[in-house]
């Protein structure tokens, strides 16, 4: 009863910071994706169902980047109200393990991995083939009409349109120039007008113009017969009221799906593999043949082996290739018949190898982008694994940490789920383009995050499920006064204490400390340095006796109001190693002596 409570505690814990965060997250990317894209968009008069649309298929898009991040952030929040509200202590108290603790929140990880796949799988490819459609189709939409002042617009196809100025209220256009090019710029026609009114039609495939007070100039190329250049005839035009339809299509016309269906982003595990192998088949056939090819061709060819006569006439043999089964007398094919014609022969030699170089070159790139075709399915077909995969690293190392640091609200966690993603970001978004270009496999490539954090995420369970202090600076300050030995220590004269340091006492403590470091000593004269390596990181019973006594030591000696004391034991390393043993015997041999002359000035007081 007791641990189904537990269970639907961390639950109800886990689940609203994990909404919350999810949908926080997946708000962030979408204003990313909508600052990307928004030039594609603005200015273009769609209509409010397509952008809802396209950001709906946006949003599902957007899921990868944003489910591992909220991931991240609810279990570090969930874990550090819990340790900051003291909840996990008296959890821990009560013989309850932090491995039991997770338990709930790793079998619904779990389920949200399971479900990542098939989302990965089935959903994403439909939502991404939907989303480019779109936002293609949006972008070959013909921009909303909105006619500026002072510059030339150029929007409508085969027109420019100049108006120096147009009233907001009514719509009149004033001082306009029109250019029509829409027949060639052979065939040009200027337009002027002193005002006029330009609306889109009712079909919203054609605008109507209408011009007041103007001329028209217009070439007549088409009409000059006889091509001569210097009489080209042209037509000029006056008018008080002049109407044009223009063709402008302003409607928004989808694209067709199945262009972008058939890419890598619109297929499944089950066509993303059968892409893969007919297109590796292919390749492996074509590079087959190019190897046969490159193996059964004759490259070097010898013009007329020997001459011969027939019924009289003289006769020279066909070209036919020389067998190279072995070395070739290159010097006898050169000066066999003429030798002025070494040159020639050389700079034939030379543009038939450019020419087979460049042919292997063509056929090279022509496999490339098959090659190119194979890793961007095969990266897309592993990306429906590491979603799943990211989902379960980060929640190991979102709710360890938290567990360790302590820290709930938004602050800290979001600081640090921050920091980890964006490392998580940059790893996978280099291995990703090493893959996409071919520096690395493909698998190698897509799951280097994963490889890089699963053992952060190793690392962070351990110490929590130990209790480790990964971000006490105490423990570390420790390690490198362990690993240095020349940290000094900052002992002050007390102005009171409670016990005084007697004299007899401190020879006492100073002579077992002395004892101590010679069998220390001794016994890294008789160690081989293996071994020193090994007990650097493991217990030494020699070595931890002696730095019990040397603690101890310096406990009771800082007690003392001798200043000159005070400075020896400041002397005294933190940790006792083999390079500072023989310094710590000559603090303890001068700090004997200065104790012993003390108690023999006490012992000759009357």
């Amino acid at each position: 009863m007791i641990v189904k409570r537990l269970y639907r505690f961390m639950l109800r814990s886990f689940l609203p910071l994990f909404l919350m965060t999810f949908f926080i997250c997946l708000f962030i990317v979408l204003m990313q994706f909508l600052w990307r894209y928004i030039d594609d968009l603005v200015g273009k008069g769609l209509e409010l169902h397509v952008i809802g649309e396209l950001f709906f298929y946006a949003a599902l898009s957007m899921v990868p980047m944003a489910l591992p991040l909220a991931i991240l952030l609810a279990s570090l929040m969930t874990f550090g109200n819990l340790g900051e509200r003291f909840e996990l202590t008296a959890m821990k108290a009560s013989g309850i393990s932090l491995m039991k603790v997770m338990r709930p929140l790793i079998v619904f990880i779990g389920v949200v991995a399971v479900g990542a796949f098939f989302f990965q799988n089935y959903v994403l490819p439909i939502a991404q083939t939907k989303m480019w459609t779109l936002l293609y189709s949006a972008r070959q939409k013909s921009p909303e009409l909105e006619i500026p002042e002072g510059v030339f617009y150029d929007q409508i196809p085969g027109y420019n349109f100049y108006v120096e100025k147009k009233d907001r209220e009514s719509g009149t256009l004033y001082d306009m120039m029109i250019y029509d090019v829409s027949r060639g710029f052979e065939n040009a026609r200027i337009i002027l007008a002193d005002s006029g009114h330009l609306k889109l039609a009712d079909d919203k495939e054609h605008l109507f113009l209408q011009l007041h007070s103007g001329e028209q100039f217009e070439n007549l190329r088409e009409n000059n017969a006889g091509g001569n250049s210097q009489n080209q005839p042209y037509r000029r035009e006056s008018f008080k009221l002049k109407e044009i339809l223009l063709k402008f299509d302003a409607n928004f016309n989808r694209m067709d799906e199945s262009g972008m269906r058939n890419q890598y982003v619109g297929k499944n595990i089950d066509e993303l593999q059968a892409t893969i192998d007919s297109v590796t088949l292919r390749v492996d056939s074509i590079g087959a043949g190019y190897a046969r090819e490159i193996k059964e061709k004759a490259y070097l060819r010898v013009p007329y082996l020997h001459d011969r006569y027939v019924n009289g006439e003289h006769v020279q043999e066909p070209q036919r290739p020389v067998a190279m089964e072995k070395p070739l007398d290159v010097d006898s094919l050169f000066y066999r018949d003429k030798p002025s014609m070494v040159a020639s022969y050389l700079s034939q030699a030379l543009m038939k190898a450019q020419r087979v170089k460049q042919d292997y070159e063509f056929k090279s790139y022509a496999m490339e982008a098959d090659r190119e075709t194979i890793r961007r399915h095969g990266i897309e077909m592993h990306k429906k694994y590491t979603l799943s995969f990211a989902c379960l690293i980060f929640f190991f190392i979102g709710a360890p940490l938290g567990a360790i640091i302590r820290k709930g609200g938004l602050g800290t966690p979001l600081v640090i789920s921050v920091l980890l993603f964006i490392v998580y970001y940059i790893i996978d978004n280099t291995g990703y383009k090493m893959a996409r270009d071919g520096k690395l496999e493909v698998w190698q490539g897509i799951w280097l995050s994963s490889a890089v954090l699963l053992p952060l995420g190793v690392f962070f369970t351990y110490k929590a499920m130990k209790d480790s202090a990964v971000f006490d600076v105490d423990a570390y300050k420790n390690f490198i006064r362990r690993l240095t030995g020349k940290v000094k220590r900052e002992l002050e004269v007390k102005e009171f204490t409670m016990q005084e340091v007697e004299a007899p006492v401190a020879i006492g403590m100073l002579k077992s400390l002395q004892a101590a470091c010679e069998e220390l000593s001794e016994a890294y004269r008789n160690m081989t340095l293996p071994k020193r390596i090994y007990y650097f990181f493991r217990k030494f019973p020699v070595r931890d006796k002696a730095q019990q006594v040397l603690n101890d030591t310096v406990d009771y000696l800082s007690g003392t109001r001798s200043k000159s004391v005070i400075d020896a034991v400041n002397l005294y390393p933190f940790q006792l190693t083999v390079r500072n043993v023989a310094e710590t015997m000559r603090v303890n041999s001068h700090l004997l002596k200065l104790f012993e002359q003390q108690n023999t000035e006490i012992n000759q007081q009357p």
